[in-house]
């Protein structure tokens, strides 16, 4: 298995858990679960960021909408 193929597979696992932790904010009923999967859910966003070469975004996600719902919840 190459690099390349890792790296596919990768991005398509990290697709798959943001959407499903997506949906679990949706249909969550306590708001305190609900908030904890939608950091999960910015958390795998911003390794499929990373998988594309984009630091930077990845980083302001993290800091910007993770940081805002850890402060003010």
């Amino acid at each position: 298995m190459t690099a390349d193929h890792l790296q596919k597979y990768l991005f398509l696992i990290l697709g798959m858990f943001a959407v499903l932790s997506a949906l679990m904010v949706v249909f969550t009923k306590n708001p305190v679960h609900s908030v904890l999967y939608l950091v999960l859910t910015f958390f795998a966003i911003s390794g499929e960021y990373i998988l594309l070469n984009a630091q930077f975004i990845a980083i302001v996600n993290i800091i910007v909408y993770t940081g805002k719902y850890a402060c003010c919840n």
